[in-house]
């Protein structure tokens, strides 16, 4: 077999919104380029999994022909999901990705499918798991750190938990590119909290007896020079596709 053959096939979500191009102003499932590089330049293959109608079939015929998966970032998790109103700093609802993206989280612990959420992937995961999200982080910590605006990624210091996976894979903690006003409040059931940063916020949660569940709160395909998150899911991914592990 050639290593293209051997490489393990990650699906990537993506926003349905619209989008212009050339001549077209089109509704159209996109996702920034970095997250795929993140997966290509570890070694995987990325596929694009757009928001669509589906139910928990769906998502298992599409988590039975992958190796892993990455939730990207995005906009706004639906607060009724976890119970809340919405506070009027908080994105209108994209349900119909919300439960996608759910439906996909489901099916990737069921089978245990290796996956890596970022951003609103962290948050999807908490909440698809039963737990709660601060809706405006500034009025948590009194600042607005954490997303200065105008697409400018704020270097946040993340500390790893000891005896983590994220600890395994990074270290005492690195500095992380961030762009969030939402983050995880009560962390959900069978989540253990990997990181925080020095508000206290929780910058990471993982399922420990899951061959790969990580979730950071920050952006890791943005500093591409540093790929061990994407490198350890790539990792994950190749030994579901060796049969390593079921």
């Amino acid at each position: 077999m050639s290593g293209s053959e051997q490489a393990p096939v990650v699906g990537v979500s993506t926003y349905r919104q619209r989008a212009v191009t050339g001549v077209w102003d089109v509704e159209a499932c996109l996702t920034p380029a970095p997250y795929v590089e993140g997966v290509t330049r570890a070694g995987g293959i990325a596929v694009l999994l757009p928001p669509q109608p589906a139910d928990a079939a769906v998502a298992a015929a599409v988590l039975d022909r992958l190796d892993g998966l990455v939730l990207v970032g995005g906009s706004d998790v639906d607060p009724a999901l976890y119970g809340a109103g919405p506070h009027d700093a908080t994105d209108p609802p994209q349900r119909q990705r919300d439960t996608w993206e759910a439906l996909l989280v489901h099916e990737a612990i069921a089978r245990g499918v290796p996956f890596l959420g970022i951003c609103r992937g962290a948050q999807v995961l908490g909440v698809a798991l039963g737990g709660t999200l601060h809706q405006h982080v500034p009025e948590v910590i009194g600042h607005h750190g954490h997303r200065a605006g105008n697409a400018v990624f704020t270097p946040t210091v993340v500390t790893t938990v000891p005896g983590t996976r994220v600890a395994d894979i990074l270290g005492d903690g690195v500095t992380a590119p961030c762009y969030h006003h939402q983050a995880i409040d009560r962390v959900a059931d069978g989540l253990v909290v990997g990181a925080r940063d020095d508000d206290g916020l929780v910058e990471a949660v993982e399922l420990p007896d899951h061959p790969f569940g990580v979730a950071v709160q920050w952006h890791p395909e943005e500093d591409l020079d540093d790929l061990r998150l994407f490198a350890a899911l790539v990792d994950a991914s190749a030994r579901r596709r060796t049969g390593a592990y079921a």
